[in-house]
């Protein structure tokens, strides 16, 4: 604010009560408040200002932060513990599985003298993976946490005895070649671990608070940045609605930042791949990216279709069974479709999106490896192993986006990802803030940013009043007397 000079109008005193540097504007009252009209006095005639103005050149004081300010300070504390830990969990958990991945898939072979790359190979190991984790689901205490088909990315927390047995079944998933991610059991995990430390020592912050909390961290964590927390969280209901956005996501973010700072200064983001820079916005490339989208989305409606039939032909399994059967017998298929599609086709589909991008598969192996991978998502997350759905998604994009390049060659391989991303996840979360922003961090071109603008628009058109990929378990009837 610049000084006032000399000789033009000062602020005066209100009519009754206080002068500015002693009241707030919530100090006053109805009685108080200044009335309409032109009631500022001038300067007196020698040009000093009149009575009871602040003199020239000073501001009028009052509090720097407000009420509203002092109860979001308290939470940065908190908020960098919880961005902090939820990396820590985060990437912990990563190097656990990695090196178990290491041990069953390159060292073990060889030290038995097998070929770890064969499709024999990719059956044992996915066979051996859905034993295990079968018997841990059936038989350890916490059985594994909730059944994720049943579950969003961001869920209620969890009771805290069962983190172990989510902690074993995840590291074994990931390690073994299961196509799903870390993101679900990792976000649901630092949720019920900061609801049950912070509810404890610091009761005065609400459960939902800590929630959304360890939930921004883990997204920060697993994006490397605070901006899909953000955008993520803001398509929640969250807080008291009559609070400012930025208000309710003012800790949320502190968690954000702290998750994606830590984890971009012990490893790096788990998102970030190369591809051939994006030529720039032309006409053409709203229609083609357009086209792509929904293509992209109506493949992953399809999918979303298919998803709770094939979840209830593996409840029928367990209900004849039990939770050991039914989860190596998707053990199994895994397998089989990873014989078929190769073992590009496994895992949660990061670094096998890296050399989707640098080996040239030809048309017909692109749409192989998309079907493949499609199946395996459909019974990864459908037969009962614990795991995130949004980046298996991502892969099957990239490999749409790729396959339309193989089509017609003149679209630009950056501009076909970032819509077959978008369009894929867009039909399978429902999120299309998630699904914008998650399409452009793999490319990491922001000159993308309006023709997935547009492009999103007629994939959300289709997919709008679908379901998602989740199931929804229904509450037990009530009947009347």
């Amino acid at each position: 604010m610049a000084p006032n000079k000399p000789g033009s109008p000062q602020p005066g005193p209100t009519p009754s009560g206080p002068t500015p540097s002693d009241a707030t504007p919530s100090d006053a009252t109805p009685s108080d408040a200044t009335p309409p009209g032109p009631t500022t006095p001038g300067p007196s005639e020698n040009g000093s200002p009149p009575p009871g103005a602040a003199p020239s050149g000073r501001i009028p004081t009052g509090p720097i932060l407000t009420a509203r300010a002092k109860a979001l300070l308290p939470l940065v504390i908190p908020a960098l513990a919880v961005g902090i830990g939820s990396s820590l969990v985060l990437l912990a958990l990563s190097a656990v599985a990695e090196w178990l991945q290491d041990v069953l898939w390159d060292h073990l072979p060889v030290a038995i003298g097998a070929d770890g790359s064969s499709a024999w190979w990719t059956l044992v190991i996915l066979m051996a993976t859905g034993a295990a984790v079968g018997l841990v689901v059936w038989k350890v205490p916490g059985h594994g946490g909730p059944d994720p088909a049943t579950e969003g990315l961001i869920a209620p927390p969890m009771a805290p005895r069962m983190l172990p047995s989510l902690f074993l079944v995840t590291g074994l998933a990931l390690a073994g070649g299961v196509s799903l991610g870390p993101e679900n059991p990792i976000t649901a995990a630092n949720i019920a671990l900061a609801f049950a430390i912070g509810a404890r020592l610091i009761p005065a912050i609400s459960g939902e608070m800590w929630l959304a909390m360890a939930a921004a961290g883990t997204v920060g964590a697993l994006f490397g940045t605070p901006v899909a927390a953000a955008l993520i969280l803001s398509e929640m209901p969250m807080g008291k609605s009559s609070l400012p956005l930025w208000d309710r996501l003012f800790a949320p973010l502190v968690a954000a930042a702290a998750g994606a700072i830590t984890t971009s200064v012990i490893a790096s983001p788990m998102i970030a791949f190369k591809m051939p820079a994006y030529r720039g916005v032309e006409l053409i490339d709203l229609v083609s990216g357009s086209i792509i989208a929904v293509a992209a989305c109506a493949i992953g409606l399809a999918a979303v279709y298919v998803f709770p039939h094939a979840y209830a032909l593996f409840q029928r399994v367990q209900h004849v069974s039990n939770p050991f059967v039914m989860i190596t017998l998707g053990g199994t298929l895994l397998g089989v479709l990873g014989m078929i599609g190769g073992q590009v086709t496994l895992f949660k589909g990061l670094d096998e999106t890296k050399e989707l991008l640098a080996a040239g598969y030809s048309g017909p192996h692109l749409f192989l490896i998309i079907i493949v991978k499609i199946a395996a998502l459909l019974i990864a997350a459908t037969c009962g192993f614990r795991g995130g759905r949004i980046f298996p998604a991502m892969f099957i994009g990239v490999a749409i986006g790729m396959f339309s390049v193989a089509l017609v060659d003149s679209i630009p391989v950056s501009l076909a990802v970032v819509c077959g991303v978008l369009g894929v996840l867009v039909a399978i979360t429902r999120q299309g803030w998630l699904s914008l922003f998650a399409a452009l961090a793999i490319v990491g071109d922001t000159r993308l940013l309006p023709v997935a603008c547009i492009a999103v628009l007629p994939a959300w058109l289709l997919a709008t009043g679908h379901p998602e990929m989740l199931i929804e378990e229904k509450e037990p009837a009530t009947t009347t007397a």
